[in-house]
């Protein structure tokens, strides 16, 4: 199995957003998440596309956005527009799930559904045909630097059953991903539960000195040291 180590920038130096990301895929992460909060769907205020197209100059990784807000069909062209290669959703922040994928792809992005801790999986049983990514979250959506919720290993197990009864049946793979609370203490676990692409904040960003350009080198080859061993 592939993993992938995504940095949610939510937990970055916001004064200084494009040189994070460019410091933090040179360190070895995979993708950069970028968490869209509404103050509607979750509690919260974040960023949107005009932050995305910024950020694009500075990697050609791809890059994970996730999508907090509700209604959501108008705003995914936007971040299309702005350079997403990922963008998921929450099922009951659209009204029509099925077509809010379809739109996504049609966008000429991959398409995922985010699970909450209390969403049941059922969502995404009609419309495999359409996901690449399945998201599982282990904390509740809204802030950063919360801690685990030990039920999303259970989750994640559930997940991956479907997803590989799905890839055996046609073939196509979709990402299994973890969003909360993960770090080097416990992220072999989740990989063990399922998970390949790990969204990781604090545990990131929050490392070492701000003014040295390499101090994400460490934690992040300690996660995937970390990941070695599953």
């Amino acid at each position: 199995m592939t993993f992938r180590i995504a940095p949610s920038i939510l937990s970055a130096d916001f004064a200084k957003l494009g040189e994070e990301v460019a410091n933090v895929i040179a360190s070895g992460a995979d993708w950069i998440h970028f968490d869209v909060m509404d103050n509607h769907y979750v509690p919260n205020l974040t960023i949107g596309p005009l932050v995305c197209e910024a950020i694009r100059p500075y990697t050609t990784a791809p890059i994970d956005v996730h999508l907090m807000v509700k209604p959501v069909d108008r705003i995914v062209p936007d971040f299309a527009k702005a350079g997403a290669n990922v963008i998921t959703f929450h099922p009951e922040a659209s009204e029509h799930v099925d077509r809010t994928l379809g739109l996504i792809r049609d966008s000429g992005c991959q398409a995922g559904l985010v699970f909450n801790p209390a969403t049941p999986l059922n969502w995404m049983d009609h419309v495999m045909d359409k996901l690449d990514v399945v998201l599982v979250m282990s904390v509740n959506p809204g802030f950063g630097g919360q801690s685990f919720i030990p039920g999303a290993l259970d989750k994640l197990r559930e997940a991956r059953a479907k997803i590989d009864a799905y890839a055996e049946r046609s073939g196509r793979k979709i990402l299994l991903e973890i969003d909360g609370g993960v770090k080097v203490g416990n992220i072999a676990e989740i990989a063990r539960a399922g998970a390949d692409t790990f969204v990781a904040g604090s545990a990131v960003f929050g490392a070492g000195k701000d003014s040295d350009p390499q101090r994400y080198n460490s934690v992040i080859g300690d996660l995937r040291g970390a990941l070695a061993g599953v």
